[in-house]
């Protein structure tokens, strides 16, 4: 049915202003914003599943069903182990034997993304997105065709396409990579493993190392690099290493797997540094974006080596009426920032606004135990691009709790500053509730703050957070072209 369209007042045979592919974080805030500002919007998604495939996903995409959220509630779940530990010097006299039900978490955690698996598609309805449950891929610059659970395929015509399909989980590619699994089926197993092996070091295998350790298993974490988490300040890589070994977990720096077989004592691990035997052996060497089945092809949508769509600053695809948010661009692949991406997107095409997605000073975290959080540059970071001297500041202290629980765990900040503008360009922690302060000087870095606004800000005692405002001496100078 022919209708006006709202950004350039044509009169065009489409059946929506807008169609997105993949109900994810990003696809599910394009589509509300953009009928917000008066599109008719359309939005298809795979039917719902824990675990993803080609064939099943689900409204809420990686982050509600299979990422963010049933990550941190097993974090959550693991954390207590440390705290029961801690709590005997507080006066709490625990027995020894504490029981721990893994299937109560996993059916609470299940019941958890299915709530919000139905508040995302209340959210859809009530902004007035059409839902429609299948696969979808292009076929032309206006056209896609859906294939709906039944198989039966329907096409749909719009004026705008938004392909917001994210990315899956890879499997490295050695003898025996049938039994390992990926972080998909690592949040739904039934049985918790009491020998983990896992291969990376990134987010996911730090995280799920803390978690699997948290829960009583042995935990051995084989990754290429001298320390976990590449790309990050080294200094705090440093540290969550530490972190990690002093709660228990076996790490093998520069090392990795080159082969698996089943025994009748589990999982056989051969290592380039000897064997191990595992109940579990996860694949957390990064994620692909999930553009294979898209047939991008039929539209001339160009992609980068990695599969990646190659977008503008504006997330428009070589193609003008095809766009795309989110992790199957491969930018900055961080649920917060599909949902700006998705946002900016709304306002550029049906907005009249413009708007491109600003990736400067966003916050991120790693949430092993306890949880590594940064905003802005690195010490590395900084020096690589400084036109004048950098000023490190840190502070490394043993929380308050600790002093008491006597656990061996310190908590380490930082404050990177340029010397010429005084402004605050990178911060980090690695301690408890992290993530938590780092949220606000996220804020306050992105207002432009110095250091001289961070020393005359009052802070809240006794708290970890008033180091932030504290810290008056510099650790070290870095001179333009120095090298750490």
């Amino acid at each position: 049915m022919a209708r006006k369209m709202l950004r350039d007042g044509e009169t065009e045979a489409y059946d929506y202003d807008l169609f997105v592919i993949g109900a994810g974080s990003g696809g599910v805030r394009a589509s509300r914003t953009s009928a917000g500002f008066g599109a008719k919007v359309a939005i298809c998604e795979l039917p719902f599943h824990p675990i993803s495939s080609e064939t099943i996903g689900g409204v809420g995409g990686t982050c509600v069903i299979r990422g963010c959220v049933p990550k941190k509630i097993l974090v959550y779940g693991s954390a207590f182990r440390g705290e029961f530990e801690d709590a005997r010097n507080f006066g709490w006299e625990l027995s020894e034997d504490i029981n721990f039900n893994w299937k109560k978490l996993l059916n609470n955690k299940t019941q958890e993304i299915q709530r919000l698996n139905g508040i995302y598609k209340r959210l859809l309805t009530n902004a007035g997105v059409t839902m429609i449950e299948g696969e979808g891929k292009l076929a032309g610059p206006h056209e896609v065709e859906v294939t709906q659970p039944d198989g039966s395929v329907q096409k749909y015509t719009a004026k705008h396409i938004l392909i917001a399909t994210g990315s899956r989980a890879q499997r490295v590619k050695i003898p025996g990579e049938e039994l390992a699994i990926t972080s998909d089926e690592a949040l739904s197993l039934e049985e918790l493993p009491k020998r983990a092996v896992i291969l990376g070091g990134g987010y996911i295998a730090v995280e799920f190392a803390s978690i699997w350790r948290g829960m009583g298993a042995t935990v051995d974490l084989f990754y290429r690099k001298e320390l976990p988490l590449r790309g990050f300040d080294d200094e705090m890589r440093a540290v969550v290493a530490k972190n990690l070994e002093g709660r228990g977990i076996k790490l093998h720096p520069q090392s990795t797997l080159t082969e698996l077989s089943k025994t009748d004592e589990g999982i056989k691990v051969v290592t380039d540094h000897g064997d191990v035997l595992a109940d579990v052996v996860l694949f957390a060497t990064g994620r692909a974006p999930n553009t294979k089945r898209l047939n991008l092809a039929a539209a001339g949508v160009e992609t980068d080596k990695t599969g990646a769509i190659k977008v503008d600053e504006y997330s428009c695809t070589n193609i003008p009426s095809i766009w795309a948010v989110g992790d199957v661009t491969n930018r900055m692949n961080l649920t917060p920032v599909a949902l700006m991406e998705g946002t900016c997107f709304s306002k550029t095409v049906f907005g009249g606004e413009p708007t491109k997605p600003d990736y400067k000073d966003i916050p991120c975290a790693v949430f092993s135990i306890p949880p590594l959080s940064v905003v802005g540059l690195s010490e590395q970071q900084a020096l690589e691009q400084a036109t004048s001297d950098i000023l490190v500041f840190t502070s490394s202290f043993t929380p308050m709790k600790n002093t008491i629980s006597g656990r061996q765990e310190k908590t380490v900040m930082k404050l990177v500053v340029d010397s010429a503008t005084d402004r605050v360009i990178g911060a980090s922690m690695c301690g408890p509730d992290a993530p938590e302060i780092m949220q606000g000087i996220g804020v306050a870095m992105k207002c432009g703050a110095t250091k001289k606004q961070f020393d005359s800000t009052v802070g809240i005692h006794p708290s970890a957070a008033e180091e932030f405002v504290t810290m008056r001496s510099v650790t070290r100078r870095l001179t333009v072209g120095s090298k750490i």
